[in-house]
């Protein structure tokens, strides 16, 4: 397990590929979720279908089962350290996640954390209500082909505010969720169903993949 700066132990559950690896993902979840994240499990499984490992991880603060999240500064610390230790001696690195975890992911790439491409769901660009607070200032660092996969009714970032935000990042890919919200749920009403968002989430980063480490080549 990564040794974080304060040498405590961060919890990770692995979903092993099937066949030769392609690569490795690093997947961090949303604020109130941890090392089990539903969503995570699913597309750790969807990917391993395709030679694509995961490693799923969790902040210091869930390790301690507060609710509070870690100061930036230990999120980042935790990003890093999960790069630095689980980086595999073969294959490409793929770093990302939901919501929270996604976002300090991009920031430690934009600081220069070496992977070969991020891979951002729901990404919250901003609070709910809040446009002003924008955080996008670090996108134009991000120099590695990165996915923003997101519902078109995500009080995060409208489809637009998401669009405008990913031109800013040099090979940027944009996917919209017609009708899923931040936490990848529609309304009944949409005919649309969890299941039916996750796989195309699922679906959608599988091609990337296959896209992004052509780019890398």
């Amino acid at each position: 397990m990564p040794t974080l700066p304060d040498a405590a132990s961060l919890t990770t559950a692995r979903t092993e590929a099937r066949g030769a690896l392609r690569a490795v993902f690093i997947y961090a979840p949303g604020a109130g979720s941890n090392v089990h994240d539903p969503f995570g499990r699913y597309v750790a499984g969807r990917l391993a279908e395709h030679a694509i490992e995961t490693v799923r991880i969790q902040f210091p603060y869930m390790e301690a089962k507060q609710r509070r999240p870690d100061p930036p500064a230990v999120l980042e610390a935790t990003w890093r350290a999960a790069i630095d230790a689980l980086r595999p001696k073969q294959g490409a690195l793929i770093a990302g996640g939901r919501s929270m975890g996604g976002r300090i992911a991009s920031q430690v790439v934009a600081q220069g954390a070496a992977v070969d491409a991020l891979a951002l769901f729901a990404y919250p660009l901003h609070p709910p209500g809040r446009p002003e607070r924008m955080r996008d200032a670090h996108l134009p660092q991000i120099a590695v082909p990165t996915l923003f996969c997101s519902g078109t009714r995500d009080a995060f970032a409208s489809a637009n505010e998401l669009r405008a935000a990913a031109a800013k990042v040099s090979h940027a890919t944009v996917h919209l969720l017609e009708h899923a919200d931040h936490g990848f749920a529609a309304p009944k009403a949409s005919g649309r169903t969890r299941d039916d968002i996750w796989s195309e989430a699922a679906d959608t980063m599988v091609a990337w993949v296959k896209e992004a480490l052509r780019i890398r080549k």
